[in-house]
């Protein structure tokens, strides 16, 4: 009884972990450790407030990259300085996956 008990601790223990690494590290407001992802973005080459990887399918967050007033979730003008936040685009362990789109940006 102890080892059938001890096989079903191990199962929901794993059960529980995939579902968390499953789950978006942006919140539905579009958040990131409170970091509203829209407005101006730096690229920086180190300590940037998100490292980011751009992939082309099951993003986090789909970017649009405007001009003028970003304002919306997903809305980035990238800048030099007077920024809202800075990213770090990398190829492994980043915190967020984004996606470029021409339309429709946000979370998913």
């Amino acid at each position: 009884m102890k080892k059938l008990t001890a096989i079903f601790t191990i199962i929901l223990l794993m059960a529980m972990t995939v579902t968390a690494m499953a789950a978006s590290a942006i919140n539905q407001d579009g958040y990131y450790k409170g970091i509203k992802l829209c407005g101006r973005v730096k690229v920086v080459e180190h300590f940037a407030d998100i490292k980011v990887k751009v992939v082309d399918s099951f993003p986090d967050l789909k970017v649009k990259v405007v001009e003028s007033f970003p304002d919306a979730i997903g809305e980035w003008k990238f800048v030099e300085s007077g920024e809202d936040f800075t990213v770090q685009f990398v190829d492994s362990f980043p915190d967020i996956k984004i996606k470029y789109v021409n339309s429709f940006p946000g979370v998913e």
